[in-house]
């Protein structure tokens, strides 16, 4: 394999972080091992939790609960961690193989997009959440008038054709390559091009979009309405009710804030190792940490909704009362008929014979 100057410019980041410099790979393996097994840890926690949590909330919004604007941002923002999840399994795969890939190029690109997708899907249905929550307590008139679940489900259908645009990059540049025994899955923007300037270009343009569409604007846009509620509900004296509701969602806009943030920092300092290798020892330690908390922020959500939520609290107990009911109910009723079989003469005396029909011949 080549020396990591050779490499450099040709690949991504996350292509040589993994296969760089084999005598600094071997100082540091016991590190590295150590950072990767409390990603897989993380991973197979997000993805226990994420897949009941998430779950579970699918089935109270849609089936358990009334339906309203509030119940449609909530029921795609679980839609969306929801399809995350199911994919976790190929990256707790990918990192237990010691980073090989072995599900194909399709899947690597769809995994990838997949990732992405959610992180879009996510932040900007938090925007949404968080502006409707604005709308909704200061401009109540207007919010009666124009604010419908119809209207709701419309712009649910813009949030994922922009989410999906914005993703569109993965189904383009993620690649396999073989590296002696190993399959990687890294984004190649070497594609159609030999110039090493359209690579990098490339690479910067595609981090700073994600960036300011994943994180920046949407978070800024989360902090201005969050202030102006709150100048509002102070100056009101009270007349401004904040919901349960709206606490739960500001715990989730938090989440988000702190799940994502470090990965999105790291990617911005990933954009300097065109120019340096200076950070790439800690970005090759932070970067895996940085991408399970992301990924972690999937499976925060739904314990956030069941902790902080009344209503969805209320209705998980009374169907899991429910659900106890008739459980013992079964179980009252199969031990009786256990019962009535074993006392002998019950069964033939309790049970009456057919009449037998006389013949018409």
């Amino acid at each position: 394999m080549a020396e990591l100057d050779e490499d450099y410019g040709n690949y991504t980041y996350e292509y040589y972080m993994e296969y760089g410099d084999l005598e600094e790979l071997k100082v540091n393996h016991r590190q590295k091992e150590t950072i990767h097994i409390i990603s897989v840890v993380i991973y197979i926690i997000s993805f226990v939790l994420g897949l009941i949590g998430n779950g579970t909330v699918i089935w109270v919004v849609a089936f358990k609960s009334k339906k309203t604007v509030n119940s449609v941002w909530l029921l795609n923002l679980a839609l969306a961690d929801f399809v995350f999840v199911l994919f976790l399994p190929f990256y707790i795969d990918y990192i237990l193989r010691d980073f090989h890939w072995d599900f194909g190029l399709v899947m690597c690109k769809l995994n990838s997009f997949v990732s992405v997708m959610n992180m879009y899907a996510s932040v900007l249905f938090l925007t949404v959440l968080s502006i409707d929550r604005y709308v909704s307590l200061v401009h109540l008139n207007w919010s009666q008038k124009y604010r419908t679940i119809k209207r709701a489900w419309v712009v649910c259908g813009c949030i994922w054709l922009l989410a999906a645009a914005t993703s569109s990059p993965a189904l383009i540049f993620r690649d396999t390559v073989r590296l002696h025994d190993k399959v990687v899955c890294f984004n190649n923007f070497t594609l159609h091009t030999q110039d090493e300037h359209t690579a990098v270009m490339r690479h910067v343009m595609i981090v700073v979009i994600r960036t300011a569409v994943g994180f920046i604007l949407p978070f800024t846009a989360i902090c201005v309405t969050g202030l102006l509620l709150t100048i509002k509900v102070n100056r009101s004296g009270g007349s401004v009710r904040v919901s349960s509701f709206s606490k739960t969602i500001s715990a989730v806009i938090l989440a988000f804030f702190l799940c994502w943030a470090p990965f999105h920092t790291f990617s911005l300092m990933e954009l300097s190792v065109h120019s340096s290798l200076y950070l790439h020892n800690i970005l090759r330690a932070g970067f895996p940490l940085a991408t399970s908390l992301g990924f972690f922020n999937s499976c925060i959500n739904p314990l956030l909704y069941m902790l902080l939520g009344k209503k969805v609290r209320r209705i998980l107990k009374h169907a899991c009362l429910d659900i106890t009911k008739s459980s013992l109910r079964e179980l009252s009723q199969s031990i009786s008929a256990t019962e009535m079989e074993s006392v002998p003469g019950v069964q033939q005396d309790s049970v009456p014979e057919e009449p037998v029909e006389s013949s018409a011949l």
